[in-house]
């Protein structure tokens, strides 16, 4: 699973990509701070059963506080995008070309408005248009893409007949588009089969819903706590009700991520509130105080809700966790060592091949161990549920 960090230059995303990994990169109030992506790990927040079992976990991956399990995905910054990067203006062939992997996308963009279509500083500026500039560079991109190769594709679909979901399927895989997919952006297009008839507003509808299929989209509005941050925040999801809209502060979570792993605070990415456990200098104080202030309103600085609804929201994703035997442990004796993410509707056999191709092929039952009894390999998983795989 991959998550794209996308928006225009100087809006917040490296900072919110550096909140959600604590990863080294360079962050500055100007344009093109990032040229190459930073590929980086970022984590999900579920909730573990090691209080509910009574026991004490120890992830192999990722960490857990509190019985709150964090749970590892790959995130990626790009380059900033600026108006025109489907013709290759600013950085937007390498920006587009480093998207095609990823499987939803973060839009960040600046609340407050104190940055402009180029990401230069300014003033009243309305993030609205963000949103639409970011839907038009991606659907003709799409579109680009589509339109290159559609003449003598069409051509080649009129003359041998091969089936039309399976040739485009085959045709864009590059970009993570599915045969279903293909089959919903054609139904929702309500275009016929006989694509060589197809004009190039049919062509451009098409390949915009094969975007909004493929590259999901929710909107992190950063800077809600700047002056007219939250005023904008409101026009936004009035302006766009089809669209998730996140209200967050990247740079606040960013200092409270790092005064906890300078060990200032006790602090938990995602919670409502922190601790401090050393005395801090007064401009620290400060800092803590306008912290409190902001978590008191806004219950959370948003950074790990956009994570989250990304992963279990928009791609619909279960967390479950696999186990060798009753004491639940591996074969180390890592008390619940693993949490993996699957796809809504994913079976215990379907758990068994994900931990390893030869635990499915030998599988021969599963034990829920909540519950304490046995489940067939075709019994749907839920959120939080243990599983012990037997095998032959």
């Amino acid at each position: 699973m991959l998550i794209g960090v996308v928006g225009k230059t100087n809006v917040g995303k490296s900072t919110f990509f550096k909140a959600a990994t604590l990863a080294e990169v360079e962050i500055s109030n100007r344009p093109f701070v990032t040229i190459k992506p930073n590929h980086g790990i970022g984590y999900v927040k579920v909730n573990c059963p090691d209080s509910e079992l009574k026991v004490k976990c120890k992830p192999k991956e990722g960490f857990c506080i509190n019985s709150k399990r964090f749970v590892p995905v790959g995130l990626l910054d790009v380059a900033g995008l600026v108006p025109g990067a489907h013709q290759g203006k600013g950085l937007g062939n390498q920006f587009l070309d480093d998207l095609r992997q990823a499987d939803v996308l973060i839009h960040v963009i600046d609340a407050s408005g104190t940055t402009d279509e180029e990401g230069k500083p300014c003033e009243n500026y309305d993030p609205c248009k963000d949103v639409l500039f970011l839907e038009e560079e991606l659907d003709r991109w799409y579109y680009g893409i589509l339109n290159k190769k559609w003449k003598a594709f069409s051509r080649k679909m009129s003359v041998e007949h091969e089936e039309f979901v399976k040739a485009v399927t085959d045709q864009f895989s590059g970009l993570k588009i599915t045969q279903d997919i293909v089959k919903t952006a054609l139904k929702n297009s309500n275009l016929n089969l006989e694509v060589h008839k197809w004009t190039h507003e049919e062509l451009f509808f098409f390949a915009q819903d094969l975007r909004k299929l493929s590259k999901p989209m929710i909107i992190a509005a950063n800077k809600v706590d700047k002056a007219k941050g939250e005023e904008n925040l409101k026009r936004i999801k009035e302006s766009f009700p089809n669209y998730l809209v996140v209200p967050c502060s990247a740079e606040i979570e960013l200092a409270l991520r790092e005064a906890a792993k300078e060990e200032l605070i006790e602090y938990a990415p995602g919670e409502s509130d922190f601790k401090i456990i050393k005395e801090l200098d007064e401009k620290r104080k400060k800092g803590e105080e306008y912290m409190k202030k902001f978590l008191e309103k806004w219950k959370t600085t948003g950074v790990q809700d956009v994570l989250n609804k990304a992963v279990f929201e928009f791609l619909d994703y279960i967390y479950v966790f696999p186990v060798e035997n009753t004491k639940l442990t591996d074969s180390k004796g890592n008390v619940l060592p693993d949490c993996l993410l699957l796809p809504k509707g994913s079976t215990a056999i379907d758990l068994a091949y994900r931990v390893h191709t030869d635990i499915g092929d030998k599988f021969v039952k599963a034990m829920n161990m909540k519950k304490r009894i046995p489940i067939g390999k075709n019994h749907a998983l839920e959120n939080g549920d243990v599983v012990e795989i037997i095998t032959k």
